[in-house]
């Protein structure tokens, strides 16, 4: 009988460390994806800063800003994959 109120204590523990989780995983792919979105804004401004100044400078750069997003795409594309991943098998976890 003192046995079943850890277990009503412990399930509910592991429901809310599930959400957490998930909140988690959805913290960490906003703060990757808004750096990549923040980089690309900062390159992009210089890029149209330096144009009138030094065209050579701001082809470099726009070269550099495609690439980028590139870089870009293929963090958001594994991220994506790495969030639908961790967010399936951690409820299997409490299986």
């Amino acid at each position: 009988n003192q046995i079943n109120p850890l277990m009503h204590l412990t399930n509910r523990m592991d429901t809310i460390s599930l959400f957490i989780r998930a909140l988690a995983l959805g913290v960490r792919l906003t703060a990757n994806l808004t750096a990549g979105h923040l980089l690309i804004q900062l390159i992009g401004t210089a890029a149209f800063v330096l144009f009138p100044i030094m065209p050579s400078v701001d082809a470099l750069t726009s070269v550099s800003l495609f690439l980028l997003t590139l870089l870009e795409v293929a963090v958001a594309i594994i991220q994506a994959y790495v969030f639908v991943l961790l967010l399936s098998l951690y409820p299997q976890e409490n299986v």
